[in-house]
């Protein structure tokens, strides 16, 4: 495995969501790691939390359970309507963790004008800094071995929507 591979298994590679007053918020994600596309979807409170939970969902097979969520900040960096805000997430590894799997606190940081985008990008920074620690390299590899689909990469027509199509997320979760 190369050392980029090593500091960064994970790529999110698409999301959706939604969320309203009158219904529950749904999220999907789509993950690229180890030659694999790691995909769930899930409700949540709110599409923050529902992107997580799909985001764990995912990522069943590569950490077990879910991590532990220690700290979700968001911070305003400026004023207006076009002002970025930035993520910072903190995690720690499962429950079910063993041995040095266990241990370490773990940090992801996004910034964007979109904070549910800011949200899973940070969520995601955090697992690939976990994913990076010594006793974690390779799980999702290893994760994806299992599968029996390590080595495919995404279809570029899968990875990004064409500009200008309205999207079903209906159909898309349910696919």
């Amino acid at each position: 495995m190369s050392d980029a591979a090593a500091r960064e298994p994970l790529r999110l590679v698409r999301w959706t969501a939604t969320s309203g007053s009158n219904m529950n918020s749904r999220a999907a994600v789509v993950i690229h790691g180890a030659g694999h596309d790691w995909r769930a979807s899930a409700e949540g409170n709110g599409a923050v939390d529902a992107l997580l939970r799909a985001v764990n969902l995912a990522l069943a097979d590569v950490l077990g359970e879910a991590p532990l969520l220690l700290a979700y900040d968001v911070h305003a960096l400026s004023e207006g309507p076009s002002a970025e805000g930035r993520v910072n997430v903190r995690i720690a590894p499962p429950v079910s963790a063993k041995g040095e799997r266990s241990d370490g606190r773990f940090s992801g940081e996004a910034t964007s004008t979109n904070i549910v985008a800011a949200s899973v990008e940070a969520y995601v920074a955090a697992l690939n800094a976990m994913l990076g620690a010594g006793s974690w390299v390779g799980a999702t590899e290893e994760a994806a071995r299992l599968r029996g689909e390590a080595g495919t990469e995404p279809d570029p027509a899968e990875a990004e929507y064409e500009h200008g199509t309205k999207i079903d997320t209906t159909a898309w979760f349910n696919r």
